[in-house]
Formats: structure tokens, sequence, C-alpha cells
């Protein structure tokens, strides 16, 4: 796990400077070394975090005549059976690195080298016979490649921030991006937050001539057909050796591997499997619980590393958004998350004791794990009752219900039932993951004339409604699965996984992310996926064979979603200091009115505004931190002052 950075083309004056830019605001990702190389035409530098030969594995690293120079950041899973393919055809090792093997692949291959590639990657390729940078990210986009072309050149770096030390003039906001992240809660390729900064798609690569625009083009997608047959047993028989062997690749390390051990049913599988089948010594697994009940499941995940002799770490916490904030939202670059918090405090605690930590990400969006899956099926059903009839005699009953305290309320079900019912197909899909955010009614009272007329021609709805539509399935629950492995997978909780890890220098791995795992589950068949309200219903069929029924028994927990109102005075203070005089207001991008309304109809009870609130929240301090350049430390500062303390979050643990 590493970070790059590069400029290819016309290089100017100052490049040798702007790498060594690029390369400081990555210290993070690869704190361990740091590398260059530099041809006419070309620049490379890689910052390095040692998981693999860790005397031998140095970046940029070039071929057997160094026609051909790497850097990349991530890990190749099958690189031992590749080497040995390649040696048999004669080609020699500098190296015994996992990367090393994209080199000599690329030089049989060209752009087919990816096919046989096992793993997470990112990484760019010069060619110095052909002049010409051949890049690519892995299939489901686990590691992340920005670039930005400019004056005959190309800029690429692994973090958005690499980029902007470079070239601090980007420093431009993409009203774009901004509506997207307003309707989604994320921001799909290839926008970025900040005008001219591209993110290179999952499963595609990148091929750029100086001088010339950057050919980018799909290498991959997941195949839901012909469907596997087989009972039901038989086909739990084979995702358990199918994990199995994803789970024996992605512990090949040559520093110890941990895992985030949350209590929920992808990460205590994770550990389960692992223990039971690929670690002949208890492998460390890491939990934070938290005093709210309902919501602390360190008491499952306890039982799992207590029935596996885990050597297990836990913390008690109390979380703190008011003092994370500003760093989390420079951490990732774009505006945060819930998420972010959970997973920046698991990853500081769990970087003391390993490098690599295994997690469950994946799992849901492979399996069937969220409750629109089968609401949309649900919601063709309701659509049955007569449209006039929802229309002019429900909608007004369901207008008088107020929304209730909790953002998975029965008023909040029902409501989200009754509006899914008039939309179809890829719409009614879009929709859904849009209803707790900004939809057309709030935009209208809050977009002001600017951010109006930026975004009059886009549509932010466009990425979901194209991973439904060109699924290769036939049925709705595999093309909201494709959707969201695409979409929301990469840019959301992978997204978010991948900075907050590596701001303290430690590498995640997804085991369920697994290319062939992925394809396997793509092709199982939707009764094995969700089966009336049961979801991931292979996934609990096999955790029957590993896990405590206590923890099955439990209902699907997490407590990201929850903070808003678990945290509701520190979310009260954050909204009272920011976004009553909102600068995205005062630079004509949102109306104070329709701000205002949010904030009033919030705290009456009346509607539950909370994730529309966040995402103002966020995009204020984004917008202070990045476009205007306030520091961190003026806006923990401006917390501080706001509620008269300077406690911190409290932590017990071991």
């Amino acid at each position: 796990m590493c970070g790059i950075a590069g400029i290819v083309g016309r290089l100017p004056a100052e490049a040798p400077s702007a790498l060594d830019r690029m390369l400081d605001a990555q210290h993070h990702r690869g704190p361990d070394d740091e590398g260059r190389f530099r041809d006419s035409d070309c620049l490379l530098g890689h910052r390095r975090l040692s998981i693999i030969d860790l005397e031998g594995g140095r970046q940029p690293i070039a071929n057997e005549d160094e026609t051909l120079w790497l850097v990349c950041n991530g890990e190749i899973y099958n690189y031992e059976s590749l080497r040995e393919r390649l040696l048999a055809q004669g080609h020699r090792f500098r190296t015994s690195s996992d990367s090393e093997v994209i080199l000599h692949l690329y030089e049989e291959k060209g752009a087919g080298c990816l096919e046989d590639l096992r793993g997470m990657f990112a990484f760019a390729l010069w060619d110095t016979r052909r002049q010409r940078l051949f890049a690519a990210r892995d299939r489901l986009g686990q590691k992340p490649f920005y670039y930005h072309q400019r004056n005959g050149s190309l800029y690429f770096s692994s973090e958005i921030k690499g980029l902007l030390a470079a070239l601090p003039d980007l420093r431009r906001m993409n009203p774009e991006a901004l509506d997207e992240y307003f309707t989604l809660r994320i921001i799909t390729p290839p926008r970025s937050l900040f005008e001219g900064v591209h993110k290179l798609p999952p499963a595609h690569y990148l091929s750029y001539s100086p001088g010339e625009a950057p050919h980018i083009e799909r290498y991959w997608d997941l195949p839901y057909l012909p469907k596997l047959e087989g009972d039901d047993e038989a086909l739990v028989d084979q995702l358990e050796a199918a994990i199995i062997e994803t789970l024996k690749l992605h512990m090949v390390s040559d520093v110890p591997v941990g895992a985030f051990l949350s209590g929920g049913l992808d990460s205590s599988l994770v550990v389960a499997m692992t223990q039971a089948h690929v670690s002949s010594e208890p492998i460390d697994t890491f939990t934070i619980g938290l005093p709210y009940g309902r919501y602390d499941e360190s008491d499952a995940a306890r039982l799992v590393a207590e029935r596996y002799g885990t050597r297990h770490h836990e913390w008690k916490l109390l979380p703190s958004i008011a003092d994370l904030l500003p760093t989390l939202v420079q951490a990732l670059d774009e505006p945060s998350d819930p998420l972010s918090v959970c997973t920046w405090l698991i990853a500081e605690k769990a970087s003391r004791h390993v490098k690599v930590v295994l997690g469950g990400d994946g799992g849901d969006e492979l399996f069937g794990g969220y409750d629109r899956y089968y609401g949309n099926l649900y919601a063709s059903h309701y659509r049955r009752i007569p449209e006039s009839i929802r229309r002019f005699a429900i909608s007004p009953l369901l207008g008088l219900i107020p929304d209730g305290n909790w953002y998975k309320s029965k008023a909040h079900q029902i409501k989200w039932l009754h509006e899914m019912s008039f939309l179809e197909s890829a719409d009614r899909y879009a929709r859904s993951l849009n209803y707790f955010y900004l939809g057309t009614a709030h935009k209208r009272t809050l977009y002001g004339e600017r951010l109006r007329q930026a975004v009059a021609d886009f549509d932010p709805m466009h990425t979901i409604r194209e991973g439904f539509l060109s699924a290769k399935a036939d049925h709705d629950i595999d093309r909201m699965l494709h959707s969201d492995s695409f979409a929301r997978l990469p840019d959301h909780p992978v997204f978010i996984q991948d900075r907050m890890t590596m701001a303290h220098g430690l590498e995640a791995r997804a085991p369920f992310m697994d290319h062939v795992l992925a394809e396997f589950a793509a092709r199982l068949p939707v009764r094995m996926k969700v089966r009336g309200r049961r979801l991931r219903y292979i996934q609990y069929r096999l955790a029957q064979r590993y896990l405590p029924d206590a923890l099955l028994a439990r209902p699907k927990q997490g407590f990201s979603s929850a903070l808003p109102y678990m945290l509701k005075d520190e979310y009260t203070l954050l909204y009272e200091l920011f976004l009553n005089d909102m600068h995205l207001v005062r630079d004509g991008w949102l109306r104070k009115e329709g701000v205002d309304r949010l904030l009033a109809e919030h705290r009456s009870g009346r509607h539950d505004h909370g994730n529309r609130l966040w995402l103002l929240l966020n995009s204020e301090v984004w917008y202070r931190m990045h476009i205007e350049q306030e520091s961190v430390e003026t806006l923990d500062a401006q917390v501080a002052s706001a509620r008269g303390t300077g406690t911190k979050a409290a932590v017990s643990g071991t």
C-alpha cells in the first residue's frame, strides 16, 4: 500500500519540485520510503508502506532493460503464481515484490495484463520506447487514481491533495459534483469536487501520450448470467470454498495481518474463517464499543474473538464529531460521512499494533445486504393500488404523520414505500437512494441562482441509472447490486476506508471485494441473496457454520448512520456554528431561506432532515477548508470556542 504521483509530457522547469510537493502531501500513505524516476518526458514518484519484500521492493521499479518503469499502489494477491509463470517464460526479476509482475505481464500482453491481475491496485507504467503512460485502477475501485491535464502534460496522484500541492490553482469547486453529493452523498467518476480533477473509474485503464487527450477504456464488468445451478446447500459449499481461497490470498504478507471486528456479519465471518482455515496463529482483532445500548456491538464481537481465540483489542469510546470533523474533511479531500468517524477511530487504534487489516467491505453489495433491495420489490406490489387512490387519498394522510426521530422509523419506511410506488425500474432505484438527501423539492428552495444555472443540464442520478440499466442481468435485485457495486461501493465505504486507514499508515484489505469471489456472487440465483425480507440469505446460511447463534439472531446494527441522533447536541452546535452564516450562501451557491427552513423544520421535530443537514454542514466545512483555505487548526479553534471546552473523546481499552 502506497501513494503514487507523476507528471508526464511537457515538463515545466519546476516539475521536480512539484513532484516533491505531491509526495510530501501523501507521506501518510507511505511513511517507510520514497523513490523517484525521471526521463525527458516523465517524472514518477512513490511513497512506500512496506508490506511485501520489505528490503527489495523499492519503487519506481523497472523491467530488465529499463524500458518500462512502474509505480503501484496496492497489492497483487496472486503474484506468486504469476511470477512462477513469467520466470518459466524467461523473464528476469529484480525483486521479490508483488508489483514487479505487472511490468513483465505488460511486456507479454500490453493492456491485456489486467486480465491476469487479482488484487487491489492503481498503477502507472511509463513505456520509454513508445513514450506512453499506461495506468489502471482495480476492478471494484479499491485503490484511487486522480488526474489532471494541462499544457500538454498529465498530472496524476493517489489523492487529490497531491494534485493540489503541485497545482494550487485547482482549488475551484465543481458545481456538478456538489449537486451529485447533495443528491446521493457520493461523487462518482469522472468527477471530483474540484473542477479539473478527475477520477479514473473502477475497472478502467488510461493510456496517454504527451500532447494528446487521455484514452480511457473499460476492461471488466460483473456478469450476472448465466446463473449457477444447484440446491441451497451445494451453493453454500461453493461459497465457503471460494471465500477460503480468497482469504488465503489476502493473508499473503511479510508483516502481521490483523482484522477489524465490528460484531456484524461480514467482519465476523472474515475473522472466523481466517482463523479456522488460514492462520495457524491467533490474529489481532480490533473493536470499538459504544455507550449507546443497542448500537454497541462489542459484545457480539467479543463472542467471535473468544470462540476463535484471537488477540482481541477492544476500546470503549465516546465519539465526538465536533472534535474530528475538520480533520476528516482534510483527510478525505471531499465532504465526509458519519462512517468516517468510526473508521478513523478504529484505524488509529489498530495502526499501533499492525500494518495490515482485513475488513468486511463489499458483503452488502455482493450478497444483497440493504433493505432497499426488498423495499423496491415491495413498492412494485404496493403500486397495484390505483394511482388515483395513492396520490389523492393516501398522500394527504401520510403528510399528516411526523417523520419520527429515527431515519428507519416506521413513518419513514411507509413514506419511502409510498413515494417509490410512483416510479419504475432505474428511476425508482435512483430515487430510493436519494430519498434521505436533497430531492427536487428541497433544491428549489435551497439552490442559489449560481448553482441552479451551473447544474441546469446535469443529471446527478445518471450514474445510478446507468449502473442499473447496463447490468448483464435479468432481475432487478441483480441490477440494483450492479449499480451499487460500481457507484456506491467504491465512492462511499471503500473511499472512506482507504483514506481513513491510509491516514494512519494502515493497509486495509477487503476479501469480499476479490473479483473472482465477486463474479461467483454475481451469478448466484437471486433466491440466495434476497429471500422475502431475509437479506444476504447465503451468507447467513454459511455463517451458521461459524458464528454463535446469539450473533446471528441480532438485527443489523452499525452506528455510523445513527450518529446524528446519538450526538444530537454536538450536531446542533455544528449547525449553529457553520449553517447560520454559510459561505456557500454568501457566495451565491445556496439560499439562506432554504437553509433556515430545513433547520426550523428539523428543530420542530416535524421533519427529519438530519442527513440533509449533514450534507450542508460537510460541504460548508469543505468549502472553507479547500476553497478559502482555512486551516484545520482555525476550524478546530472555532468549534472549541463554540462549545466552550477543549475536551476530546474519552477512550479506554487495550
